[in-house]
């Protein structure tokens, strides 16, 4: 066999036993019994699939101890979804390459079929309830996102004032986020949907959190032009974060939302700022 083709095999091997851990660590995890029985299934057709590999490469291959715990990890912190969804990416670069040996390997068929099949096993199984209020979540980061930047950078000239600034950004955010749940709440239960205080909940919880790390700033550093600055970079962590996370899960275009969502921040945050020296000017406020 090619040394260029028997060392491509070899990282599929890996993969595959890698992967067979993954899933029967995650089976263990999962409280569906449903869901535990597909996945310890996807965990069997990984390792057969090593085997297989096996076959042709005739070499014992060591799971990579490191990717089993980062997914494990990954899956626990963020949910099952986003960690099954990352590893599925890795799957769908491996089917690109398995096409590759369709030529020299035709029995890699029967690998790329049970691959498919996990795919939509995986797909039809994944139900996490946060991702149920997903739209409440993006409703709530977006709004703090976008008013609190606009808020803090307003505040930040008008006031020059990292304390007093810190304390008007967390009672307006908490004000905003309390009713921000509330409408979430009458929106919901108007339209019929189920769960209206849920999705309030949901709404409220992402708000704060979005409140908190916004203004966190303002609470650790005197500088108030450093402040504004840390929480411009927050926005745009958050916003990048979110975002790849739900490119991941819902399988949305990153870089659309990313530029959508941090364009219409930072473009608030500016006219605010500029409002704010307007105030500050025209009525001689001097704080």
């Amino acid at each position: 066999m090619d040394s260029k083709i028997l060392a491509q095999l070899l990282v599929y091997q890996k993969n595959e036993i890698t992967e067979y851990h993954i899933y029967k660590q995650l089976a263990k995890k999962i409280k569906s019994p449903e869901n535990s029985k597909i996945l310890l299934k996807i965990a069997r057709d990984e390792i057969r699939h090593y085997s297989e590999w096996k076959s042709y490469t005739h070499r014992e291959v060591k799971p990579s101890r490191i990717k089993i715990a980062l997914y494990y990890w990954v899956s626990r912190i963020f949910g099952f979804t986003f960690g099954v969804k990352l590893m599925e990416r890795g799957e769908e670069e491996a089917q690109q390459e398995y096409d590759r040996l369709l030529k020299t390997i035709p029995e890699i068929k029967s690998i790329l079929h049970d691959e498919n099949e996990h795919e939509d096993a995986l797909l039809a199984m994944l139900d996490e309830e946060h991702l149920r209020y997903t739209g409440s979540i993006v409703l709530g980061l977006n709004d703090a996102l976008v008013e609190l930047t606009g808020v803090l950078a307003g505040l930040t000239l008008a006031l020059q004032n990292t304390r007093l600034i810190a304390l008007t950004g967390l009672i307006t955010g908490i004000a905003a986020s309390l009713s921000m749940g509330a409408s979430e709440y009458l929106s919901i239960k108007s339209e019929g949907r189920d769960n209206p205080f849920k999705a309030s909940i949901y709404t409220g919880i992402a708000y704060i959190f979005t409140v908190a790390i916004l203004v966190l700033p303002f609470l650790i550093v005197d500088n108030y032009y450093l402040c504004i600055g840390f929480t411009l970079a927050a926005a745009v962590f958050i916003i990048a974060f979110f975002n790849y996370y739900l490119a991941v899960v819902q399988g949305t275009n990153f870089r659309k939302r990313f530029f959508e969502m941090a364009g219409l921040s930072f473009g608030v945050a500016g006219l605010s700022f500029g409002i704010g020296l307007l105030v500050r000017i025209f009525l001689n406020v001097d704080v």
